[in-house]
């Protein structure tokens, strides 16, 4: 017969590790191919960074950036009307700052320990920015109209109910201001879409383009799901028509054919043209992401939404479309952050934006050869730019409760 012994109640369970070396050891060092991979891969990264920090800090003339910073963010708006941009500037913080409080409205912390981190490398950057004093103070001045304006967003939202909806009325009026304030008119000065650019004329057409062609891609993915044989056969050769386009061809359409559609005396300005190319290519590309939300979408809901006597309208408005919408916000934002680095094109139509600002400043005799200075900083602005829309739709599939 064969006997056991019981186990032993005296061996103690292993004491889990934590901390950084145990993190270190448990993922880049857990056995020798792990560990050879992460040496040499750690090699190469370490020699890139210091090779980057020697070129930035030895080689490079970044006296090219500080010197033409007008031309990177304005273009060849008049300087006697800058301040025309700086009020456009504080309004959008303000809005932007009164918005955030109103999302926040049920955070325990407005003002968090990352948040605070975050506003003071901001500070920073503001005064070191090789800009003249005034300008410095200014920026200064806008951070904290942000801050000031989340303060007072959290605080009107907690005590007045409708305070989100008239917050959505004021940004609805807050474009035809923007418009009013770059254009002129109606006691102000014109000012031409012609000297618009560098990163103003970017978010300009970026900011028009993604609310004209969210509600014609959330009315394609509807129309492609219709039950309507006409509907849907017109949606649907929409979008493959124009997804198998490239998007510098719409563009040439819209610059060069669009004219000849119009009558006469009707002239679009390149801009309007500019962004109706983008609109029209973006839209088809959305609504492919919004169908892929109205598929995920049980069809039980809205047969039990017809079982509670709802129409179809109410039932897309109230049932479907919102949870479709919130299960594709991933990748519509995606399509906004790619609508964002397609402006890059219209320079090839004539407009000023960064990338012909660019050219335009390397063309100058003084600044021949500073290819990567200049690529390297208007990189970074694309980047800031869509990292914080990034950041922005990670915040609100947070708020919605979209993520496990």
């Amino acid at each position: 017969m064969t006997t056991t012994s019981p186990p032993s109640f005296n061996t103690r369970p292993d004491v889990a590790q934590i901390g950084a070396i145990a993190w270190v050891r448990k993922h880049l060092f857990s056995g020798w191919f792990n560990s050879l991979v992460t040496v040499v891969l750690g090699s190469l990264l370490i020699r890139s960074i210091v090779g980057f920090i020697g070129w930035a800090t030895t080689t490079a003339q970044w006296k090219v950036i500080p010197e033409n910073l007008p031309l990177y963010f304005v273009g060849q708006f008049p300087a006697d009307q800058y301040w025309r941009i700086w009020a456009l500037l504080w309004m959008l913080s303000a809005l932007s700052g009164l918005t955030w409080g109103n999302l926040s409205q049920n955070v325990p912390h407005l003002f968090s320990r990352t948040v605070l981190i975050w506003v003071g490398i901001l500070a920073v950057i503001f005064v070191l920015a090789p800009t003249p004093l005034p300008y410095r103070l200014l920026l200064l001045a806008t951070l904290g109209l942000v801050l000031t304006g989340a303060w007072a967003g959290r605080y009107l939202s907690q005590s007045l109910p409708s305070f989100g909806l008239g917050l959505a009325i004021a940004w609805g009026l807050a474009f035809f201001i923007m418009l009013w304030l770059m254009a002129g008119g109606f006691g102000l000065k014109p000012v031409s879409t012609t000297a618009w650019g560098g990163l103003l004329l970017t978010l300009f057409m970026s900011v028009v383009s993604i609310v004209l062609c969210f509600p014609l891609g959330v009315a394609l993915a509807l129309g492609r799901q219709s039950t309507l044989p006409v509907v849907r056969l017109l949606s649907t050769v929409y979008i493959e028509v124009v997804r198998g386009v490239p998007l510098i061809a719409l563009l040439f359409i819209g610059a060069v054919m669009l004219p000849f559609f119009l009558p006469g005396n009707v002239r679009l300005d390149l801009v309007l043209r500019a962004i109706f190319g983008l609109t029209l290519f973006s839209a088809a590309y959305l609504a492919e992401n919004v169908r892929g939300g109205l598929q995920s979408i049980p069809r039980g809901q809205a047969e039990a939404s017809s079982a509670l006597g709802l129409n179809t309208p109410l039932t897309l408005g109230l049932i479907v479309l919102p949870q479709a919408l919130k299960v594709a916000i991933p990748s519509i934002v995606g399509q906004f952050i790619s609508l964002v680095q397609d402006t890059t094109l219209v320079s090839i139509i004539g407009l000023s934006d960064l990338m012909r600002i660019s050219r335009a400043v390397l063309a100058n005799p003084l600044y021949i050869g500073r290819y990567a200075e200049v690529y390297l900083f208007i990189g970074v602005i694309f980047w800031v730019l869509c990292y914080a829309m990034s950041w922005g739709s990670r915040q609100l599939e947070a708020r919605l409760k979209t993520t496990n």
